[in-house]
């Protein structure tokens, strides 16, 4: 990436992976104006404009960063003038919104971590720690919250992976807890992230699942091209393989869930083991020769793109390589499924063809396994709508606390709702 010229337009500013360049046009010279500073400490720095009125970056007189540190996955603010980089304010939280007042040396940011709501802190003289001005949660207090932890393994490949796990505020090393298992690509860096309770768009809320006597974990994938199916699994089962090695996890008592990209690799996932008792899929692809072949709704793009260069990781056409997109199709194993599986699928959706998620549960019922199909009409990809998402929230925690803890059937599960009655008969109400 890149942060833009300075004033006069003779310095372009841009990045590597951890430091910040600068290429003068004048004597067509390039310089490292961090000093290899990221790379030696593996933080990655990247400018940060304070004043909105300013359009180019301040340099020599001294421009702000923010770093990300790969270790510690924490935030940091440096003020980079020639041959100088200080550190103004650092540690484990997430830093967010820095602004600076017009006519004066008075900044303000955003800074929290997972216990932590982002609250505002204002200094004086320059851009640093500060006093802070807010307190906006004060009610959690109030509450079972959680803690946080960045664990590791190595995938069966032996490549090395970071993840996060979630416990219980009032954790008991003595007790089995349920495992919940939630996964996106990459989210360790995320260690220091606040999350809100709040109804879910399509994904579980990680502190309300844990202050609800859940352990979540959240593991990185790395992928490989050709195989996303697979590295899902080479990354995944090791992490949870080695959380079943603690006594507090009670192995049989674990499920997982995602959504869009997450919610295909569940799909795919429970078509290669029975390890988790339950599973949740909102918005898969499931048959990736018929969505190849389509159109993503909102954008009208063909979505060849998505599995020939981009996130599903495919990198050949389907003429080319028709195994390869059989082979990473959870609609070519349904009959290996044994893990009861709900999964929720619009028929708005804007990003993954409402069929995708129709020709999995169709096939799934064809081979009588246990499986619910949610749709939420007028809704897209991620719901919206707060009612239909206070509503997913109750199923969903339904669905797990039946299978992960024993809790009684809702009439939804057992009966399901007849379409004469939808609208005035929601079917939440829980079986003796």
């Amino acid at each position: 990436g890149a942060a833009g010229f300075t004033s006069n337009d003779s310095l372009f500013v841009f990045y590597d992976r951890y430091d910040v360049w600068g290429y003068h046009f004048p004597t067509k010279t390039l310089t490292c104006l961090t000093e290899g500073k990221g790379r030696e400490q593996k933080i990655q720095l990247r400018y940060q404009s304070v004043d909105k009125e300013i359009n180019y970056v301040e340099w020599p007189d001294g421009m702000y960063l923010k770093g990300f540190n790969e270790t510690t996955k924490g935030h940091s603010i440096h003020l980079a003038t020639p041959g100088a980089l200080q550190v103004l304010l650092d540690g484990p939280f997430q830093i967010q919104q820095i602004e600076k007042a017009k006519n004066n040396p008075v900044f303000v940011h955003r800074r929290g971590n997972f216990l932590s709501y982002p609250e505002v802190f204002r200094s004086t003289g320059g851009l640093g720690k500060g006093s802070q001005l807010t307190a906006t949660n004060p009610q959690q207090q109030e509450y079972n919250w959680a803690t946080v932890e960045l664990i590791s393994w190595k995938a069966y490949d032996g490549t090395p992976l970071e993840g996060l796990l979630y416990k219980p505020e009032n954790f008991d090393p003595k007790k089995e807890y349920p495992l919940l298992v939630y996964f996106y690509e990459t989210y360790s860096e995320n260690l220091h992230r606040h999350y809100t309770p709040q109804p879910s768009w399509s994904i579980i809320n990680i502190p309300y699942y844990a202050s609800n006597g859940y352990v979540v974990f959240v593991p990185d994938i790395k992928y490989t091209t050709g195989n996303p199916g697979g590295s899902a699994y080479n990354c995944i089962l090791p992490g949870v393989e080695k959380l079943e090695q603690e006594k507090w996890i009670d192995k049989k008592r674990m499920a997982i869930q995602g959504q869009s990209w997450g919610g295909y690799q569940v799909a795919w996932l429970v078509t290669q083991t029975d390890k988790f008792a339950a599973a949740m899929a909102g918005a898969p692809v499931s048959n990736m020769t018929s969505a190849y072949g389509g159109i993503r709704w909102g954008s009208g793009m063909a979505r060849a793109f998505q599995y020939e260069q981009s996130q599903s990781r495919l990198g050949t056409t389907l003429w080319e390589n028709r195994e390869t997109y059989i082979n990473n199709s959870p609609l070519f194993f349904a009959d290996k499924v044994t893990t009861p599986l709900l999964m929720m699928h619009n028929d708005q959706d804007e990003a993954v063809p409402w069929y995708q998620g129709i020709e999995y549960f169709v096939a799934l019922r064809r081979f009588q396994k246990p499986v619910w199909m949610l749709v939420y009409n007028g809704e897209a990809h991620n719901l919206k709508k707060r009612h239909n998402r206070k509503d997913l929230t109750i199923r969903m925690q339904q669905f797990f606390d039946h299978y992960l803890k024993d809790a009684p059937k809702p009439v939804w599960m057992e009966h399901g709702i007849p379409a004469v009655e939808k609208g005035r008969n929601y079917g939440l109400e829980l079986l003796d």
